[in-house]
């Protein structure tokens, strides 16, 4: 079928048209759709959505053990036999172990076709589970709920229950029996313990006992499916008893940056936003420590003439691979030259006697297959550039789709987890693997995590900070770790953010204002209040004498006594937001107003204070100037930062995406004043973490501490202190 054809077809079963557009292009994804949808018996006809979905899930699904029974278990949900996505995973298991005829009966029976179970039902079976589980409830309130829906779709009565019906009606349950969130629920970060006696060890890190309990993502939705230890095929039986053998039943997962030797700092850079967010890896490792291993499989590999050597170009191999037309597929010549001679080639290719790009190892795979990850792909490359760990021993590099699978299978990882753009990559994944008969991982592919008005993509955020529209990655317009860590958004924040996200499979793109308000909410508990202004305007009270100095105890938070407080001085000479004044009055203005003309250098106010003054309408923030209380703190720059891009969808321009920039995203304000209690905020920062100092500028916006300040010692004149906000405060403009 053509593109187009394929297109309405995908559309036929319920698929959105960009979703369809999407899966023609994944072109393994689009056969085996489109061999589904054939064997449902409804290529003509077309189907409902929940039909569609379910089609969809076993054609994205299906491994090669089930794939013979693709007719089966397409009519199967065709015919209404299996409705949800839980049965469809059980019913592939269910082929995937039946070398024969499917028994109609036995796939009835564990797959739960017909079994109705009635909310009645559920609502019995959660309070019951619930009742067993009451103090531990009522002791961790919410810190318990994830942990209890897993346990409760583990419950036989509801396994093939609807999975949104029982999530439901568990939490339901769990409000009428401790209430709803409060301030005992909120995830307060503690000062680090003993790592090993008060961390808990999941996957291929040390998780804060914090993270893990409060975590509901590793319970719900995708992650929730995934498989236990033990549970994944292997070609052999052995290899997987060995593994657990060394795992003792574990779950283990890595996160592979893989920089190149010119990259490492983007290595560093992950290691230290991770343990920024507060997780520990448990072990720390590099592809160059098994460089030697990968050698010795490399030529296991020729050996079972599984790989070969091969001198085409660059250039040929992507004509051979169908070209820019996507054509007719061609083998290598050099794809069937005998193994011994394929021996040989490769150790010339170590000895260092070729060029870069004269030569490389290419794994025989199935240049036919639908799969272009499956196109013969590169196991080793010629490289004559020192590695930033092994110097020059080496002169030939593994690929990472040679390298990838290997080092999981090394290190005994049970699941390993990479985004979607990686999907077609599992089949090449788990063929090298059971080609060299070693240990093979499971792979998953989850979602990235998209929000909108900005770019994620590597690519194009190093050519914002090569051309310079951005002043590096962690400039705080970006959307790195770094950016945000140095824009003084919180770690906490980011985890509640993702954790009620939860970990999917589906594409879907964030609102900013979404994930702004976790950082404001956050804020808003956890940092003091701060009076800043940023465009100052003088205002002389005229009814006080020259010298006149009252000092005030504020609070560093209204109704919360634990963040202590302080003393700020009022005088004579104070200084308001020029926001806060007009020329021209107006009903709805509660502010400072005059009818006078021209541009106004000051004010020349009274101080009416005592029995009889009118209530005023509305407060405002100022700060007063005393040279005996160092007031005002005179900043060196508040930088505002807004949106990078004027669009939600950068990448959508017909200009391209440079194009998209919003020119005004940072607006820089010199001259701005603080009150002195910003020495004391400021003299909390530890070591160089400025932007742990995060204050809210009341009426104004939480801001944070930026890394270019400079403090000479507390209270100092000389100090440059530069602010960056955060996030706005979310309120009424006329308020």
């Amino acid at each position: 079928m053509a593109d187009n054809e394929l297109i309405a077809l995908f559309q036929a079963i319920g698929l959105k048209e960009q979703r369809a557009k999407e899966t023609v292009k994944n072109k393994k994804l689009a056969l085996n759709l489109q061999n589904t949808i054939s064997e449902a018996g409804i290529t003509q006809s077309g189907c409902d959505k929940s039909v569609g979905d379910l089609l969809y899930t076993l054609a994205s699904t299906v491994n090669k053990g089930a794939s013979t029974h693709l007719g089966y278990l397409a009519r199967a949900i065709s015919d209404n036999r299996l409705n949800s996505s839980e049965q469809v995973a059980v019913a592939i298991k269910f082929a995937e172990t039946t070398n024969e005829g499917i028994n109609d009966e036995e796939f009835n029976r564990a797959c739960g076709v017909g079994v109705v179970v009635t909310p009645d039902q559920i609502t019995a079976a959660i309070a019951k589970h619930l009742e067993a589980n009451k103090d531990a409830l009522i002791s961790e309130r919410y810190k318990l709920l994830g942990p209890l829906l897993a346990q409760a779709r583990q419950i036989p009565e509801l396994r093939w229950a609807n999975g949104v019906a029982v999530k439901n009606e568990l939490e339901k349950q769990v409000i009428a029996i401790i209430g709803p969130k409060d301030e005992r629920d909120v995830i307060v970060k503690g000062k680090k313990k003993d790592k090993e006696s008060k961390s808990t060890s999941i996957s291929n890190q040390k998780i804060p006992t914090e993270s893990k309990t409060n975590s509901n993502m590793f319970f719900e939705g995708e992650l929730s499916k995934l498989h236990k230890p033990g549970g994944n095929k292997q070609i052999k039986p052995e290899l997987m008893e060995k593994h657990l053998k060394e795992t003792g039943g574990k779950v283990l997962t890595r996160f592979p940056p893989e920089p190149n030797a010119e990259e490492e700092r983007y290595f560093d850079s992950i290691l230290e936003a991770v343990e920024w967010l507060g997780f520990k890896p448990w072990k720390v490792t590099y592809s160059s420590d098994y460089f030697d291993k990968l050698h010795e499989l490399a030529i296991e590999l020729i050996k079972r003439d599984k790989a070969y050597v091969c001198s085409c170009t660059p250039e040929e191999m992507h004509t051979m691979r169908g070209g820019d037309s996507g054509g007719e597929r061609k083998e290598c010549v050099h794809r069937n030259r005998p193994v011994e001679e394929s021996l040989v080639e490769f150790q010339k290719m170590k000895e260092g006697r070729y060029k870069e790009s004269e030569v490389t190892l290419r794994m025989k795979m199935d240049m036919q297959s639908g799969n272009p990850q499956f196109w013969d792909l590169v196991a080793y490359r010629v490289l004559y550039t020192p590695h930033h760990r092994t110097g020059d021993k080496w002169c030939i590099y593994p690929t990472y789709d040679y390298t990838h699978c290997l080092c999981d299978s090394f290190e005994n990882i049970t699941h390993s987890l990479c985004t979607l753009e990686f999907r077609m990559s599992r089949e090449s994944y788990y063929w090298l693997c059971d080609a060299l008969e070693v240990y093979k991982p499971v792979q998953f592919e989850y979602n990235r995590l998209q929000i909108n008005n900005t770019i994620m993509s590597k690519r194009k955020i190093l050519k914002l900070v090569t051309e310079g529209y951005v002043k590096g990655w962690d400039d705080p317009r970006l959307y790195t770790l770094p950016a945000l860590r140095r824009r003084g958004v919180p770690p906490e924040a980011i985890n509640g953010f993702v954790q009620d996200l939860g970990v999917t499979t589906s594409n879907s793109t964030i609102q900013v204002p979404r994930f702004e308000k976790y950082v404001r909410d956050y804020l808003d508990a956890h940092v003091p209040r701060l009076m800043i202004i940023i465009d100052p305007i003088k205002i002389i009270i005229e009814n006080l004498p020259d010298d006149y100095v009252e000092e005030l105890t504020v609070p560093f938070k209204p109704k919360d006594s634990s963040m202590g407080e302080h003393t700020v001085p009022f005088s004579r000479i104070v200084y308001i937001d020029k926001s806060d004044f007009r020329e021209q009055d107006s009903p709805d203005y509660f502010r400072l107003a005059v009818d006078a003309e021209g541009n106004i250098q000051h004010l020349v106010c009274r101080y009416e204070n005592g029995p009889g003054v009118k209530k005023p309408k509305t407060y405002i923030q100022w700060v007063a100037e005393s040279s005996r209380h160092s007031s005002p703190v005179r900043l060196h720059e508040a930088r505002i930062y807004n949106n990078l891009f004027n669009s939600e969808n950068p990448t959508a321009h017909p200009n391209g995406f440079l194009a998209d920039i919003n020119s005004n995203s940072l607006e820089v304000a010199t001259g701005s004043l603080a009150e002195v209690g910003l020495h004391e905020v400021v003299s909390r920062k530890t070591k160089n973490d400025y932007e742990s100092v995060r204050f809210q500028a009341i009426r104004v916006g939480y801001f944070c501490l930026d890394k270019d300040s400079v403090i000479e010692e507390p209270h100092s004149k000389a100090n440059q202190l530069v602010l960056n906000r955060i996030v706005t405060l979310k309120e009424d403009p006329k308020k």
